[in-house]
């Protein structure tokens, strides 16, 4: 399964192209202009399962700092401060890291 079998190309290229800039990357705004936020929870789920590289159950930090490049290979990495703004809006359980459940509520809320 790939991004594009769940989101449109051009929704992801748009997001990407929103947040070239360093410090520029907004959660909320990537998953509304990407499409995920109005997804079903499976297909969140699916998403979060092709973002878990090492297949944990968990986005982990170094998981997330290449979060662009699993939508655009080419795209940018995410700053120090982005990574640490991402996961702690989402980590409700304060473990480090980013679940199903913790990415699902994040996206569709």
């Amino acid at each position: 399964m790939s991004l594009t079998s769940i989101l449109s190309a051009e929704a992801i290229e748009n997001a990407i192209k929103d947040c070239q800039a360093p410090d520029t990357f907004c959660y909320k705004k990537f998953f509304k202009l990407c499409g995920l936020s109005s997804k079903t929870p499976q297909e969140v789920k699916n998403v979060f399962q092709i973002l878990d590289e090492d297949d944990s159950g968990y986005i982990e930090e170094s998981e997330l700092k290449f979060f662009l490049q699993r939508f655009v290979p080419g795209a940018r990495t995410l700053t120090d401060a982005e990574t640490k703004s991402f996961i702690s809006a989402a980590d409700d359980d304060s473990d480090g890291k980013i679940g199903v459940e913790e990415f699902q509520t994040m996206v569709l809320s």
